[in-house]
């Protein structure tokens, strides 16, 4: 039997948040079958708990934030990635201020700190959201989809024309039953242009950026002394946004993401346009022989192994 996961004991972390700028302490707890994902604000008098979930989100401008009542975690996409990599169903993320830690600017720090400390797997079997038929959205030029497929798969199209980018790969398909995301997604950072930095910062935006937490681009090359961690790490941070944004559906998918331009807004309303249309999925259980030798592979287990 697939069980359900979590890590063996807490874990800490001290950064920044990229858009507010504050310090932020976080704490990663061990939490019991069932639990889901939980942000906890433990710096308003009492803890008060928001759950990740697509249905809370409340603003994607740059990040994805979720909101329960009355209570925000901003940029929660790395770290649901992250999860998602390694296959933790399970977790209580503490925070000290609204914003999850930048790090780095990718998923590779939190995979690093769960790897270390360790994973334990739950008396419960792990379940999954298994596309039964399309469900597509658009907005502006842009679109999101999900289909059927007997695993879990993510393309995406990243489409803007500039001197940089255009020396880069612009588009990447990823069938994670075959690709450790561990090895060959996990690191790719965010990244942004220098000269809409200003722009950012005037919507109080990216006001904790910097070259340790992002790839800044100029207009004509990348500012970071070491360059890019893959040739086509600015795609394959779109992918990385992408699966922690669908996290939030609270399983994992069984199915194949498909991007073209697409950011958190779309990736949002593509989680809550399936949400809503009741015969384009269904949970499914591990060891009930709905869930194909493809997309347990994928589900988590093959990123953490490899």
């Amino acid at each position: 039997m697939l069980c359900q996961r979590t890590i063996r004991a807490p874990v800490y972390a001290l950064s920044v948040g990229v858009h507010t700028g504050k310090k932020v302490a976080m704490t990663l707890r061990p939490a019991p079958a069932d639990t889901g994902i939980r942000f906890v604000r433990t710096d308003l008098g009492h803890p008060r708990v928001v759950r990740a979930l697509a249905r809370n989100v409340s603003d994607t401008t740059l990040s994805t934030s979720i909101l329960e009542n009355g209570v925000q975690v901003a940029t929660v996409e790395h770290l649901m990635s992250a999860l998602w990599g390694l296959g933790i169903d399970n977790l209580v993320v503490e925070l000290s201020d609204e914003e999850v830690p930048i790090m780095d600017g990718s998923a590779a720090p939190f995979v690093q700190l769960i790897e270390g400390i360790g994973i334990e797997e739950l008396p419960a079997p792990r379940q999954f959201v298994r596309i039964t038929r399309e469900i597509e959205v658009s907005q502006g030029g842009a679109t999101a989809a999900l289909r059927p497929y007997d695993g879990f798969r993510a393309a995406y199209t990243f489409v803007a024309d500039h001197p940089v980018f255009n020396r880069y790969p612009k588009r990447v398909e990823v069938d994670f039953a075959a690709t450790s995301y561990v090895a060959e997604v996990s690191r790719a950072r965010t990244f942004g242009l220098i000269d809409e930095l200003e722009q950012a910062q005037a919507i109080n935006r990216c006001l904790g950026s910097s070259l340790e937490n992002a790839i800044g681009i100029d207009d004509a090359r990348i500012l970071n002394t070491e360059g890019l961690r893959y040739e086509d790490e600015f795609v394959k941070h779109k992918v990385l946004d992408a699966i922690g944004d669908l996290y939030l559906l609270g399983k994992p998918v069984i199915g194949a993401f498909e991007g073209y331009m697409s950011g958190h807004a779309l990736n949002n309303k593509l989680a809550r346009a399936l949400l809503r249309v009741g015969d384009a999925w269904e949970v499914v259980t591990a060891g009930e022989g709905a869930v194909p030798e493809a997309a347990l592979a994928a589900s988590g287990y093959a990123g953490a192994a490899n």
